[in-house]
């Protein structure tokens, strides 16, 4: 069973419902229109059919109308992925949602903050072959702001796994907006850590317990595991930012996904996904735009970050 996430880089419909980005109101002289948006979508949708996921999760989708149109570009394409969910409680600019091959039990969202600064969590719970495992979609806030904005997210998740017990399979994936270890990269960067080291990812979800290949990991039950140590450490990103390689997005999985019965991870399988045409020399090829006031789109390119994919095992 192969698990993915990406972040689309701003999947907006042609309705306008007053929250859009500037660039992105529909036909006006930012040329987002017919034409463009179903570029966006045909891009969009081979990446995915080439990734080929059986659960994939989304970041910066605009509404449940631009998930459907991406769900049937790709069922176009062969790709049908017959279940999905949107975090759709908050009108939020851009919006969390997962599309999956698999029956889901339910899904349902976790407010982080009552501010629109804020987006919701997606929570998906999944029972297959009888085991359950859940599934929590995230898109923290970004570097634009200080570090306590990622704890508040990381908080609200935390306290919901508690809810659920630490025993259980539960991945968390998505755009974190937070390397594997941001507790290094953000100490000196005055404007991020407003913390005093402290940091989301890594203190409050305690991904730090393990930090070596899958294959020499046992973990504390109230520890999480970044996937990223099971990949080589020069192929640990998915967002280039001034030729600077990040990993903004990550996978990461509690205890019990590491114990090899019932669900669990398949060893060496966590991966960025990059094939040649994603690539633009040194960049990652992303939506095309120019100008400013507003910017105006260029009808090619495809998102500012990569894929990443993993793969676990479902005994029977």
């Amino acid at each position: 069973m192969s698990i993915a996430s990406y972040n689309v880089e701003n999947l907006f419909d042609l309705h306008k419902d007053g929250y859009e980005y500037q660039e992105y109101i529909p036909n006006t002289a930012s040329q987002w229109n017919k034409r463009n948006y179903k570029i966006k979508l045909k891009n969009i949708a081979q990446v995915i059919a080439d990734l080929n996921p059986d659960i994939i999760a989304l970041q910066e989708i605009e509404s449940l109308r631009a998930l459907k149109d991406l769900r049937q570009e790709l069922k176009n394409r062969g790709v049908y992925f017959q279940y999905y969910a949107l975090a759709d409680k908050k009108n939020t600019t851009v919006k969390v949602a997962l599309l999956s091959k698999i029956p889901f039990s339910y899904s349902k969202e976790l407010q982080v903050n009552y501010s629109y600064k804020y987006r919701n969590i997606l929570e998906t719970k999944f029972l297959i072959n009888n085991k359950e495992l859940y599934i929590f979609t995230n898109h923290w806030k970004s570097k634009g702001g200080p570090e306590t904005e990622r704890i508040r997210s990381a908080k609200a998740l935390l306290k919901r796994i508690k809810e659920i017990g630490h025993e259980k399979n539960i991945i968390l994936l998505g755009d974190f907006n937070s390397h594997y270890e941001e507790h290094k990269i953000f100490l000196n960067k005055r404007r991020h850590n407003d913390t005093n080291g402290k940091t989301g990812i890594n203190h409050v979800l305690k991904t730090l317990c393990a930090t070596s290949k899958a294959s020499d990991v046992s973990l504390k039950e109230d520890c999480f595991y970044n996937l990223w140590y099971d990949q080589d450490e020069e192929q640990r990103y998915s967002y280039i930012y001034k030729k600077e390689k990040e990993a903004l997005d990550n996978i990461i999985i509690s205890p019990s996904l590491l114990q090899g019965n019932g669900i669990y991870y398949k060893q060496n399988s966590m991966s960025h996904f990059k094939p040649v045409y994603l690539i633009d020399k040194e960049n990652i090829y992303r939506w095309q735009s120019r100008g400013k006031n507003p910017r105006k789109h260029l009808g090619k390119g495809y998102s500012d970050h990569l894929p990443i994919k993993a793969e676990f095992v479902v005994e029977e």
